[in-house]
């Protein structure tokens, strides 16, 4: 047996709301369907970042870019 919720909405959210349900959807089915996607979005997004972070960086250039900026800031004291 599913579980129920109680959700408060303001007018923002009866006017999704009413977008969401003009096909003859019902309001549960479409908040099923609004919790499910942002589960997916939120998880291939998690997916995105960890993908990103396990990019090799390459090698390195042999810019020391803080010294270079240090060099370049001496006459600035």
């Amino acid at each position: 047996m599913a579980d129920t919720i109680t959700i408060r909405t303001d007018a923002e959210t009866e006017h999704a709301l009413d977008v969401l349900t003009r096909g003859g959807s019902s309001r549960s089915a479409v908040v099923r369907q609004a919790v499910l996607e942002a589960a997916l979005r939120k998880e291939r997004a998690a997916a995105m970042r960890r993908a990103v972070l396990r990019m090799p960086l390459g090698d390195p250039d042999g810019v020391d870019v803080g010294a270079e900026l240090a060099h370049d800031r001496e006459g600035e004291r």
